[in-house]
This record gives structure tokens, C-alpha cells and sequence, in this order.
């Protein structure tokens, strides 16, 4: 596979079996995943396992054959959505959701110009890395990015919350006339709609409705990556409905099959026919009846187990017992997130300053003892807490002591 193929921690875990919330390495050490969210509905999950048998013991075959699976499962995930979403075109993979984003939202408008963040990530085709990390002022192609609104690192230091809105709001407004003014034009801004690769932040309250308003005005259409978001991670079916928006178009991915490879793209009838119609996209491995079936599971499991109401509760408690923890903890910069999806800055004490290498000491060490999560966010210094939705207060807690004792060993 060549050197450098990307693999976490120090030594790597080489896992052979997962049940729900937990996970098996090679030498029987158990460890609890905070992490993977594609199992969304736990590892090894019986009736999306079952379903996934019985499909592949029946037919799977490509989209140029009619399959009443295939559209019962795309009435049913549309029917998750806003009124507004209608219709939607099924794929793989996040990435290649992205790109079909994209290549709607241009093919409806007219327009090349697309705005993102400068800390997001949506994909890594040639297209959709355009968007990665990309630093303000910094034109890919006609996509360009605006300063990722947030609280905790403000753009201004002493601004006030109206200020800094205002300020995000502004840089917004320019963007949009830059790229009208470099014969681009708008087509749309994409936006994960927890703003979970910038590491969770919170925005200014009332910057996602008000952003999407600017868009709408100048004629753009408003993309909501719920790849990572969706499927009630937030405490919500959407991360748009946790932060008050409503997209024109839907990128939905990781925990859609629950390990098998599916993604989607939702949008009004009018702008999925468009696409279709300009660009005759077809996909090889998606629209199977296998993808159904597995994705129909996994939206049966969501609803019959209410997890929805499950990842508020759990999340809430674990939301608080770590806020509970944070002053006591110099390092422990700020703690966020909705739902099942948290985030812990991790900082030098008394300061702002992201301390990546402490971040990365604390994964290792909650590894040792048993608990596997990730980094995350524009520095690389959030400690990712996004484990499957399954997860429950008795975890919750069994981690908490872990997660206390790590601190405590880091700030002696």
C-alpha cells in the first residue's frame, strides 16, 4: 500500500471484530469507539447485517434497471428532508456527492464561483480539494473562501458577538462581488452544517440563516454538507435544522449505509432533473438494491431505537459533565458541539494557542486506557468525540472516568 498510508496512532490498532459501541484488536484488548461515525448505528449492527444478506443473496445489480428497493428507499430518505427536497441522485462516497453538488448548483445557475470556508473539507477528488484549506483571499478556480465564523478565536480580538457577526457577514458580501467582479458569478456557498472540520466551532448567532439570506439575494443556491451532520448526529435528522437554515441542496454520506459505501444528493426536483439532464451522470456501484437495503436498515434502526431523542440526552450529559470539568483544567480551552458530536480545544494555559502535540498526547493516552477517538479542527487540536449513535449514558460515563484521569495526568 506505500509508505505513509494514513493510519492513527503511534502504534496501530489492528482491529478484527466490533459489536455496537465497541471494538476488538488482534491481541483481545476492548476498546470503546468514540469515533466512527459510518456505523452510525453500531458496529456489526444484526438488521442492517441481515438486510444486507438477504439483498445480496437476492439481486444487486447497476441503476439502468428499475428496482422498487431502490426508489422506496430514496421516497423515504427525501421524505427526512424539507419540503424543498424532492428528488436526489445517489453515489458512493462523500467526495463524490460533493462534486455533484457542485456541478448542480453551477449547472442551474450558470455560474463557476463557489464559496466555502477557509478550514473545511468536503472531499479529495482534484475538484472538491480545491476547497480544502484554502486561505482567504486565495482564488482555486472561481472557489474561494470566507474566515470560518467563530466565537472562541474571533476574527477581531474584543469585538463584540454583533460585531463579529457583522464582520463575517461583510467579508461574505465582498467575496460574493469578487467573484461577480472576476466574471465568475455566484452559484453557491457549501457549508458543513455543524462546521465540524473547523473543529465545531460556534458561529455568531444568527450567521447561518443570515449567511444563506446574502446568498439567496445575489442568486446563489446554499449546499449543506451533512456527510458528517446528518442522520441524527446533531440531536436532530439535520445539522441545518440544529442551526436554523434551509439548504437548496443536501450532501449526505458516512453513516447512510453503515459501513456499506453510500452517499447522496437531495435537492428540489427541478434542480436533480437539471443535473441529470445536462450531465447524464452515471455510477457504476451506486443506486444498487444492496445500498438500499442497508440504507433503508439504517433509518429503521434510527426510528424504531429513537436515537434521535437517545444522542440529545446522552450528548447533552456528556456535553455537561466535560463543561463541568473544564475549569478545573487550564489545557481544556473550551468544550462544544450538538448532540453526539463534541469537540475539546485543547490549548497552552491561560491562552487561546492550539497545542497540537498535547492534543495528540491525550489520544494516545486515552488509546492505552481503552478509548479511541480522534483530532480534529483548524489546527489539528480538538479532541473529536463522535462516536456511533448507540452510545449510551453507561458509556458516556465509563469514558468520563478515563477522560478525567488523562486530564488530570496532563496538567500534573
Amino acid at each position: 500500500m506505500g509508505d505513509d498510508a494514513p493510519l492513527f496512532y503511534q502504534t496501530p490498532v489492528e482491529l478484527v471484530r466490533g459489536d455496537g459501541v465497541w471494538l476488538d484488536d488482534i491481541g483481545g484488548k476492548r476498546y470503546l469507539d468514540l469515533y466512527n461515525n459510518v456505523p452510525c448505528v453500531g458496529h456489526a449492527n444484526k438488521r442492517v447485517v441481515a438486510a444486507m444478506a438477504e439483498q445480496a443473496a437476492t439481486l444487486n445489480v447497476h441503476s439502468r434497471y428499475l428496482h422498487s428497493g431502490v426508489l422506496d428507499y430514496v421516497e423515504r430518505l427525501v421524505g427526512l428532508h424539507h419540503d424543498g427536497i424532492e428528488a436526489a441522485v445517489l453515489a458512493c462516497s462523500g467526495t463524490e456527492g460533493s462534486e455533484i453538488a457542485l456541478m448542480m448548483a453551477r449547472a442551474a445557475t450558470g455560474n463557476n464561483g463557489i464559496i466555502c470556508t477557509d478550514a473545511t473539507y468536503h472531499g479529495n477528488s482534484a475538484l472538491i480539494s480545491r476547497m480544502s484549506w484554502l486561505p482567504v483571499g486565495t482564488d482555486r478556480s472561481g472557489i474561494r473562501s470566507i474566515s470560518t465564523p467563530q466565537l472562541f478565536r474571533p476574527l477581531q480580538e474584543e469585538a463584540t458577538e454583533a460585531e463579529l457577526l457583522q464582520l463575517h457577514l461583510d467579508q461574505l458580501r465582498a467575496t460574493i462581488a469578487g467573484l461577480e467582479a472576476d466574471g465568475h458569478g455566484l452559484a453557491g456557498i457549501m457549508l458543513c452544517s455543524l462546521l465540524a472540520n473547523e473543529g465545531l466551532v460556534q458561529p455568531p448567532s444568527g450567521w447561518f440563516p443570515q449567511a444563506v439570506d446574502i446568498v439567496h439575494e445575489a442568486g446563489g443556491l446554499v449546499i449543506a454538507d451533512e456527510v458528517q451532520a446528518g442522520f441524527a448526529r446533531s440531536g436532530q435528522w439535520w445539522g441545518y435544522l440544529t442551526n436554523d437554515f434551509v439548504p437548496d441542496i443536501v450532501c449526505m454520506g458516512k453513516p447512510m449505509g453503515n459501513g456499506i459505501p453510500l452517499s447522496g444528493v437531495a435537492a428540489s426536483h427541478d434542480l436533480v432533473t437539471g443535473f441529470r439532464q445536462k450531465h447524464r451522470y452515471f455510477n457504476t456501484f451506486a443506486s444498487s438494491p444492496i445500498q438500499a437495503a442497508a440504507g433503508m436498515a439504517v433509518i429503521d434502526e434510527i426510528t424504531d431505537r429513537s436515537l434521535v431523542t437517545q444522542v440529545t440526552d446522552v450528548g447533552q450529559f456528556l456535553l455537561t459533565a466535560l463543561q463541568t470539568l473544564q475549569p478545573d483544567h487550564p489545557r481544556v480551552g473550551d468544550v462544544r458541539g450538538r448532540g453526539m458530536f463534541l469537540g475539546v480545544d485543547w490549548v497552552h494555559p491561560g491562552t487561546t494557542e492550539p497545542d497540537v502535540e498535547g492534543a495528540r498526547a491525550v489520544v494516545e493516552a486515552l488509546k492505552e486506557r481503552g478509548m479511541l477517538l480522534g483530532q480534529a479542527g483548524q489546527h489539528g487540536n480538538v479532541l473529536k468525540i463522535r462516536p456511533p449513535l448507540v452510545f449510551e449514558q453507561a458509556h458516556a460515563e465509563h469514558f468520563l472516568e478515563a477522560f478525567a484521569e488523562t486530564v488530570a495526568d496532563a496538567h500534573a
